[in-house]
């Protein structure tokens, strides 16, 4: 009886014995595992290769970055929405203007009746440029500001100032400036750099486009309530010009980096690139900048003339800077990293994805943090706002038409330059908003609102110079009706 209770003592000790070894092991482990999670945090990245402000292949920056690097990467693979277009390797996107014949009318005397297709993702802008058919007609230098890695080539050109080199660019033919930008080895998409500096990787400004338009925006009477940074600058002495890189907020510089390129500007040989925000950042905005910009012999800003009508006209770009502005994401401080470019964790680290892509195709990360919707519901709404412009769209496409055609007539009938004047700056004022969203990658999403706001004046300017077309005989019985601006009535 004796001998069996101390044998179950015994085991008893080893078994608990056992027990304490495993637990210790686990303890440790845990406690190490802790450990290293903590020197990760402390330590997000390690150098192992020198980066300068003339590193411009991303490839040898994600060395000293592998996580972000491995995420920009994805910006080479298909991704598709409903009006998000095409991301893919396997060929060029499909053309927008086969798929709405009016885009192909519309810009009847310019390249972008030639070719013009859905977006890529980062990895391709360059290439997509240097392959357009668009190439077919000569080019400004201008465009690589947004296509390249361009800042070493800009220091090339004006001597070590960068400032000076962007200037000189519009001077260049594409081509030419493009095969130098090759032969200097700069010839990537736009790389780490152009967003980071290379020492602190704090983010930053790089465009001289952007930097000169911001401080035209900020030296402007225009309301800025998502940039609390401009307000602020403002009130002070306003010595110094604002300068983004140091007054503007980190949260701002989430979306300043982006606004460097996905936003209207001018972009050929009359005169250096150019940000439009004189005035401020809606359409009408934009147009009266435009309206007032004269070129060399105080001859009116223009983009083309539209061959069938003789109408000189505005080509919008891609402003989605400036259509977020007017919504109430950027009212709401939500800025662009923060759709495209969600937070993710990487082990114990938290870094920006850098797979920029549409925020529907990422909604658990992109939406769910701010929206505790279910995802079914927030796609449900997306799609009843895109639809919505979308559909406008396309009765713009109709009206702008039907404008074009009416000139044509009219023309046929011997209407002179003189009493097609009115119908003309009519087919500026409506084609000019009606591209305004159209060029916009959002369909109308980042302000809906706003967007639906402008497509409406479009279609309004493009029926009046439908009638001013087909009254020509009585010069100036048809006037174009401006909206009356209406105060909003604001609640005690």
């Amino acid at each position: 009886m004796s001998e069996n209770k101390t044998r179950k003592t015994r085991l008893m000790l080893i078994g608990v014995l056992i027990v304490s070894i495993i637990a210790s092991a686990v303890i440790t482990a845990l406690l190490l595992n802790i450990f290293e999670r903590k020197t990760e945090a402390q330590t997000p990245y390690v150098r192992v290769v020198d980066v300068d402000e003339d590193t411009t292949d991303p490839e040898v920056w994600g060395k000293n970055w592998p996580r972000q690097y491995d995420s920009y990467k994805r910006t080479a693979v298909s991704t598709r929405t409903r009006f998000g277009g095409h991301g893919g390797s396997e060929a060029l996107p499909e053309q927008k203007i086969e798929r709405d014949p009016w885009l192909k009318r519309m810009f009847q005397g310019y390249a972008f009746s030639i070719d013009y297709r859905d977006r890529r993702g980062h990895a391709y802008m360059l290439e997509d440029q240097e392959q357009t058919e668009r190439q077919t007609k000569p080019q400004s230098g201008s465009c690589l500001h947004c296509h390249a890695a361009v800042m070493p080539l800009y220091r090339e050109l004006g001597d070590g100032d960068a400032m000076k080199g962007f200037e000189e660019s519009h001077k260049w033919a594409y081509k030419d400036l493009n095969k130098k930008l090759h032969d200097m080895g700069h010839a990537h998409p736009v790389s780490c750099g152009d967003c980071h500096d290379p020492e602190s990787m704090q983010l930053r400004v790089t465009r001289p486009g952007f930097i000169k338009g911001i401080q035209r925006l900020a030296e402007s009477e225009a309301p800025t309530p998502h940039l609390p940074s401009v307000e602020l600058w403002r009130k002070g002495d306003r010595k110094e010009p604002y300068d983004p890189n140091v007054d503007g907020s980190r949260n701002e510089m989430r979306s300043f980096v982006c606004g460097q390129c996905h936003v209207e500007y001018y972009c050929a040989s009359e005169i250096p690139l150019e940000f439009p925000w004189s005035k401020g950042l809606t359409a009408t905005n934009i147009e009266e900048h435009w309206e007032e910009r004269k070129f060399e012999g105080d001859r009116p800003f223009k983009d083309f003339t539209h061959t069938e009508t003789g109408a000189d006209v505005f080509k919008a770009q891609h402003p989605e800077f400036e259509l977020w502005s007017q919504g109430v994401h950027a009212r709401a401080g939500v800025s662009c990293s923060d759709c495209h470019m969600p937070y993710q964790r990487d082990g114990a680290t938290k870094v920006s994805d850098h797979w920029v892509r549409s925020p529907l195709l990422n909604v658990n990360r992109a939406c769910q943090t701010c929206h505790h919707v279910d995802e079914a519901e927030l796609l449900s709404r997306v799609a009843k706002i895109q639809d919505r412009n979308h559909d406008l769209l396309q009765r713009g496409g109709v009206a702008i038409v039907g404008l074009i055609d009416a000139i044509v007539k009219a023309k046929a009938e011997g209407a002179s330059d003189e009493q097609l004047a009115k119908a003309r700056e009519l087919q500026r004022k409506a084609q000019w908003r009606l591209d305004f969203i159209a060029s916009e990658n959002s369909m109308g999403f980042h302000a809906p609102q706003e967007a639906a706001m402008v497509l409406g004046e479009a279609i309004d300017y493009a029926r009046q110079g439908e009638l001013a077309a087909a009254n020509w005989r009585a010069q100036g019985a048809v006037e174009a009706v401006e909206p009356e601006a209406v105060e909003p009535e604001v609640a005690e």
